[in-house]
């Protein structure tokens, strides 16, 4: 069947038009991508409902399904609507699903992006298989999206899988405003925080890191810099992930033995640097999970990677619709 798929972003926004099949998700047309600064809100949801009605021209006649949104959080997605998420600044309760079906005279649903990036490696992805599966983001930020018994489990508001923000250490980076936070060591910007943080050690102790040779290029600092080091042997940079591991295989001790998962697919920065966080994470998970919870659970990196943002509008719509018509 015929599905559209819309992610709203921080960075950008694009829409899809893609056929959901027992053979997976098969793009048939990719819109423009759109850089979400360019546009005002109203702006850029004009120039997504004329994305959908290309992708609608596309689709030759055939009758378009759904449309499936994905975009961050905090939302409403019983009443379909965008609630100021700190991502997208003036996103201020946008009623979306309302506005597209207007626009479309297409069933319209909006979905949490952890929440419809969980959904697409559960039926296309690493996950595939399962009753039960918890996906994490590992990425800009830490976000996870649940599995439970073959359904989504979104929460009373919204908010289940919200583990960024559950705090693993006294200190710490910070993220999700908390100091020491899941998200604060596990993110992108915490693992930037964290190496800023041991490279003024390394300055005020006499030594000059190879990973920031001038101190002027401190704040300059990125994840991706880290793991790239990390992967050349710099030492600093591996004890970086080290220290990210070790707070990674605490965080998911606990998820595990709460939720008793069969399945944890991970994301982003864990895929590209899991030889060197994944160790370290697996020792705790060793020493702190119930044997029965560890032995029942398998950690994994996610298959679809970074393509996991184009799919998942798509399979928020097929997952509405009913998986019976494609899986």
């Amino acid at each position: 069947m015929l599905v559209i798929g819309i992610d709203i972003g921080g960075t950008k926004c694009a829409v899809n038009l893609g056929e959901l099949s027992k053979s997976g998700a098969a793009a048939v047309h990719k819109c423009e991508v759109r850089k979400t600064a360019a546009y005002s809100p109203a702006e850029m949801l004009e120039a997504l409902a004329r994305d959908v009605r290309s992708c609608v021209e596309k689709g030759n006649g055939q009758k378009i399904e759904g449309i499936g949104i994905s975009c961050g959080g905090p939302l409403d997605s019983r009443t379909g609507t965008i609630l100021s998420p700190p991502n997208l600044p003036g996103w201020d309760r946008i009623h979306v699903t309302e506005y597209f079906q207007r626009e479309t005279g297409i069933p319209v649903w909006l979905c949490n992006d952890a929440n419809a990036c969980a959904l697409a490696e559960w039926k296309l992805g690493a996950g595939k298989g399962t009753s039960s599966m918890i996906f994490i983001t590992f990425g800009t930020g830490l976000g996870a999206g649940l599995i439970l018994d073959n359904r989504l489990y979104a929460g009373a508001c919204d908010m289940a899988g919200e583990i960024g923000h559950i705090r693993l250490s006294d200190y710490g980076p910070a993220g999700y405003g908390k100091m020491g936070s899941f998200e604060g060591f596990c993110s992108g910007g915490g693992i930037a925080q964290l190496a800023r943080s041991m490279i003024r050690e390394e300055y005020q102790t006499g030594r000059k890191p190879e990973l920031c040779g001038n101190p002027e290029d401190l704040e300059r600092i990125t994840a991706a810099q880290v793991g790239a080091a990390a992967k050349s042997g710099d030492p600093l940079a591996r004890e970086i992930l080290k220290r990210v591991g070790l707070q990674l295989g605490k965080g998911l001790s606990v998820i595990m033995d709460i939720l008793n998962p069969e399945c944890i697919v991970i994301g982003s920065i864990f895929v590209r640097s899991y030889d060197e966080i994944w160790p370290y994470a697996q020792e705790v998970i060793e020493r702190e999970t119930l044997p029965a919870v560890r032995g029942a659970c398998r950690i994994l990196p996610s298959r679809l990677s970074e393509s996991v943002g184009d799919i998942a509008g798509l399979v928020v719509a097929g997952y509405h619709l009913g998986w019976e018509e494609w899986t």
